[in-house]
């Protein structure tokens, strides 16, 4: 077995021992960090995957939610009408093999499903660029939000009660390690040299007979894939979603994620992604201690100005974002050698 599958079987494995061993003490003891952790990886999921379209492909989607959004809403239905007849042939509710096997399934679906809109809108869309190609994205993502909002069906503007909070320590880090596995493999094969090439400069990738299209494409729809996973782990945590939880808003959470880490850098997203979700967790706290005069604890438990001072003092500081360096330095040393 060559290095890489061996590193993702490690730490698959690693995966499933601290959710064995670990996650009942977790949840029972430190229900509060337990919570916090799960949406780590779930951020981790997003960032990571639109790092795939907006880092090292060169685009700027802004309809992530939307992709989160199937996910959720199709693994939930999925489970809410499907899962008794899985539980009926695997021993019942109470067996965790059947609760494993219907929510595999379920994510499963949740990401083909998300996949599928994700070519569905990629390939007519994605022949554009730069502001037009974000003005399309964020027009999916309204559209899927306002379509549940009006779906009966998926429980309209009351929102959809999910059976079962099946989402642990497992599935949500298993899929962050396969996600980011999957990332990395795809950008450093031979084959997908051409995303870096697409963003480097896609007119001479064009001139050099490379497909961009294609490249876009594919990159869009392993993106709307694992956003796809991600609702899916969200819809189960929380046993109850509503068309507000996917808004735009959600979607610039996840693009500040991005840009905050470095776009082009996993390393870079992961970390933003812990510690934007952990932030606005320490500022509520925070706010609520004897050292904030009252007037200014909205202030602190407002995350969106957070976001706002964050990014412009990035991009006055930083403008390759906090682990955009390497990229950087290692282009400036390919020029010097060049000349």
């Amino acid at each position: 077995m060559s290095r890489g599958p061996l590193s993702l079987v490690v730490a698959l494995l690693v995966c499933l021992v601290v959710s064995l061993f670990g996650e009942n003490f977790i949840a029972s003891n430190f229900a509060y960090y337990y919570d916090i952790l799960i949406t780590i990886g779930i951020n981790i999921i997003l960032a990571t995957s639109l790092n795939l379209v907006n880092g090292y492909t060169g685009q700027f989607s802004l309809g992530h939610a939307g992709f989160m959004a199937i996910g959720a809403y199709a693994s939930g239905s999925w489970s809410n009408h499907l899962d008794p007849v899985i539980f009926g042939l695997l021993g019942g509710p109470t067996n965790p093999l059947a609760t494993n096997v219907g929510l595999f399934v379920s994510m499963f679906f949740a990401g083909v499903l998300a996949a599928i809109a994700g070519f569905a809108v990629g390939v007519p869309s994605l022949r554009l660029k730069g502001d037009y190609l974000a003005i399309v994205t964020l027009g999916f993502g309204e559209i899927i939000r306002v379509a549940i909002l009006n779906t009966d069906f998926l429980g309209a503007s009351r929102g959809l009660s999910v059976i079962g909070s099946y989402t642990n320590l497992f599935w949500t880090y298993g899929s962050v390690v396969l996600c980011t596995y999957v990332v990395l493999g795809l950008v450093h094969s031979t084959y997908g040299r051409g995303f870096l090439t697409v963003r480097d400069d896609e007119v001479a990738a064009e001139a050099m007979g490379i497909n961009t299209t294609k490249y876009k494409v594919l990159a869009f729809v392993v993106a709307s894939f694992f956003a796809g996973i991600a609702g899916a782990l969200y819809a189960h945590f929380k046993a109850f979603i509503t068309p507000e939880g996917f808004n735009f808003f959600r979607s610039v959470d996840v693009v500040v994620i991005v840009i905050l880490g470095g776009m082009g850098s996993t390393v870079g997203v992961t970390v933003a992604a812990v510690l934007l979700t952990i932030l606005p967790e320490g500022l509520r706290a925070l706010a609520h201690t004897q050292f904030v005069p009252p007037a200014y604890q909205g202030l602190l438990e407002n995350r969106l100005i957070l976001y706002s001072l964050l990014l412009i003092t990035l991009m006055l500081t930083r403008p390759q974002g906090l682990f955009g360096e390497r990229t950087a330095s290692k282009e400036r040393f390919s020029r010097s050698r060049g000349n």
